[in-house]
């Protein structure tokens, strides 16, 4: 029985080219890159190699770039920084956010900041009219992901930091789903904050990127250290920044490839799923505007009924085929995913839904396996619904 790795929206496959330009920051290259003797010289350059690539991949300066521990700081650092800087009192965000975003909002109302919630019935995606209309003289910020990363849809950014620009508002976008599948050109968008993380392009965990454009208020979150010029302290994670640096320059490089391998990929999953149950399936979001590595489908038999969505993910499960019902992040959670109530679902085709998320890695012949297992199934649960 194979194995087919379908939750690259949770985590992805370390790059074998990523490991090997590692491996010697493992081992040999062990100094710390904020040490003046010549190991923590030789770290400290390939640290800043390291940065340019960052830099490069997104059209930001070197020194706009800080490295963190991974998206969830980098969105804490963002929204807590912006607020503590800024002095107003109101953020706007949409009601699908990832909970690295959710939280920190959450945690500043508690600190008597408002907050706005944006619907996004019933793509999964927010309008800069939208954007517009909710931001007040008292707005510090605008938070709002590039991509969902349940659903794949995908938020016009563009216009959306466009819109804040003009309003004097700051703009930061999570954009740790879209990296690799979508370009990021800061140099064009008007964007003043941007979350990315490794480990969703190839890299390893525990590794990612907070860029704040140079001139833009804001404060840090972190002390403890003079690290990254004195804005986020702690002594860096240097296998993990060179890895960072290797798997976003190969992700830029070899985009347009892998989109269109993962689109080929997509359509023949969604095609198949789609001929073997034309009236129960219903896909999630907006499958045709949306990126093509995330697939989420539900599964209702009717109004108030719906196929049990962590049974057939534990099957899927025992033939090998490994998928997801949402975010990792709230894996095993009793409740509903929030992003798909937010996009108007009754509880039980909520519970219904899975998520496949695909990379470079998979193959059609994986694509044929899962159209063979999935209608089995899916197919012995209806008997036992029907009995």
């Amino acid at each position: 029985m194979p194995t087919v790795y379908l939750d690259n929206a949770a985590t992805t496959k370390l790059d074998s080219r990523v490991l090997d330009t590692m491996l010697p920051y493992l081992s040999d290259h062990y100094g710390n890159a904020s040490s003046i003797h010549n190991l923590g010289r030789q770290t400290n350059v390939a640290v800043e190699e390291a940065r340019e690539k960052v830099a490069k991949a997104i059209g930001a300066e070197v020194s706009e770039i800080i490295f963190t521990s991974g998206g969830t700081e980098s969105n804490n650092a963002v929204i807590k920084g912006a607020i503590k800087a800024s002095g107003k009192k109101h953020v706007i965000t949409s009601r699908i956010e990832h909970h690295a975003v959710l939280h920190p909002i959450q945690y500043a109302r508690s600190e008597g900041i408002k907050a706005t919630y944006l619907d996004v019935k019933p793509k999964g995606y927010v309008t800069a009219d939208q954007v517009a209309d909710a931001i007040t003289d008292d707005t510090a910020l605008v938070s709002l992901m590039h991509v969902n990363n349940e659903i794949g849809a995908i938020n016009p950014i563009e216009e959306i930091a466009e819109v804040c620009k003009a309003k004097g508002v700051l703009f930061h976008s999570d954009t740790v789903q879209s990296i690799g599948k979508l370009p990021v050109d800061v140099s064009k968008m008007p964007i003043d904050f941007l979350s990315l993380s490794a480990h969703k392009i190839h890299g390893p965990k525990g590794v990612g990127v907070m860029y704040v454009r140079g001139g833009t208020r804001w404060k840090s979150w972190m002390e403890g250290g003079s690290q990254e010029r004195r804005r986020r302290g702690g002594t860096l994670n240097v296998p993990g920044i060179i890895g960072l640096g290797k798997a976003i320059e190969i992700a830029t490089q070899e985009r347009e490839e892998n989109v269109a391998h993962v689109s080929k990929l997509s359509q023949k999953l969604v095609g198949g799923l789609k001929e073997n149950f034309p009236h129960l399936i219903d896909f999630n979001g907006c499958p045709d505007k949306g990126v093509p590595h995330i697939v989420n489908c539900s599964f209702p038999l009717g109004e108030e009924e719906s196929l049990d969505g962590e049974m057939l993910l534990l099957n899927l499960d025992i033939d090998g085929i490994c998928v997801s019902n949402g975010s990792a992040c709230t894996s095993g959670a009793i409740e509903p995913s929030h992003v798909l109530m937010a996009l108007g679902m009754v509880t039980p085709t909520a519970k219904s839904s899975i998520r496949f998320s695909l990379s470079k890695y998979n193959t059609m012949e994986e694509m044929d396996y899962v159209l063979e297992k999935v209608p089995a199934i899916i197919n012995r649960m209806l008997k036992k619904v029907k009995s």
